[in-house]
């Protein structure tokens, strides 16, 4: 009985991704300043987008549904972070978390400083 609910779980996730695959994710999180991984159709994806876009600071995008490997992608993201939602966030190859963590920062008045604009 136990095997079947692992394997009935198992189909709804995956195993972990594949080392070459994490350590691309994690490459591009190092060279980026400002990475925002992300989906088209996020309303809050949407949200953060227009903070940084308020700022006019240049911030990498990665839109998760328009890649062929957005689902791996942000599994990794997940091992990375611990977060498995968009936006996911980095600054500076620091994880911010999602769209509520860098409204917070807007709010204490610490983004600013933090995009170094």
């Amino acid at each position: 009985m136990f095997q079947s609910i692992k394997s009935y779980i198992a189909g709804f996730w995956p195993g972990p991704v594949s080392p070459e695959l994490k350590k691309s994710v994690e490459s591009t999180i190092e060279s980026s300043k400002i990475l925002v991984y992300s989906k088209t159709y996020c309303p809050y994806c949407t949200a953060t987008k227009d903070l940084l876009n308020k700022y006019g600071v240049d911030y990498k995008l990665i839109e998760l549904n328009t890649t062929s490997d957005g689902g791996d992608v942000q599994r990794a993201l997940h091992e990375i972070s611990g977060q498995r939602t968009v936006p996911n966030i980095f600054i500076n190859g620091k994880h911010i978390g999602g769209n509520s963590d860098l409204q917070a920062l807007e709010s204490r008045g610490q983004l600013k400083d933090l995009l170094a604009v």
